[in-house]
Order: C-alpha cells, then sequence, then structure tokens
C-alpha cells in the first residue's frame, strides 16, 4: 500500500501542475520543479480533496518538498497522527 500511496500522490501532484509524471520523484523539492507558493496551495487543496483530510495551515508552511507531502499523507492514512496533517473534526 506504501508504495501505491507514493504513486497516488505524486499523480496528484502531476495533474494538479500539469507536470510530466516521470519528472516526479519523492526527492524533488518544490525549487527543483518550480513549485511556488500559490502552486504549493494549489497542490495542497487537491491532496485534501483527494483524500478527504485537511492538512493545517501552520503545517503547510513547512512544506518544502515532494518528500514532505508523502509522508504527512501517509503519516494520516497509516493512522500514526503525525502532526501536520490531520482528520477534519
Amino acid at each position: 500500500m506504501s508504495e501505491d500511496l507514493t504513486e497516488r500522490i505524486l499523480d496528484v501532484i502531476a495533474a494538479t501542475q500539469k507536470l510530466p509524471r516521470d519528472k516526479l520523484s519523492i526527492d524533488r523539492s518544490f525549487a527543483e520543479l518550480e513549485i511556488d507558493s500559490m502552486d504549493g496551495v494549489n497542490i495542497l487543496f487537491a491532496l485534501e480533496n483527494e483524500f478527504n483530510i485537511t492538512i493545517p495551515d501552520e503545517q503547510a508552511k513547512s512544506i518544502r518538498s515532494l518528500r514532505d507531502i508523502v509522508d504527512g499523507v501517509r503519516g494520516l492514512i497509516e493512522g500514526s497522527g503525525q502532526e501536520g496533517v490531520a482528520l477534519p473534526s
């Protein structure tokens, strides 16, 4: 499931940013992909919709890479309660 989850997250990011999927890997940073803060907000909204989660604003500000996003979503879905991603109340 972990690998499938990563692929699904990267697919959402590729679709949101209109980037070729093969250009994305978990080790890429926003700067490398030329993703600015507005793009980042759009990605987070898309992920919130896709996975029915809420990512608090204060935590979203610290996301700088695709790994940050994948780890946050994975932590929520796998039930680790990872800080930075929370279930809607």
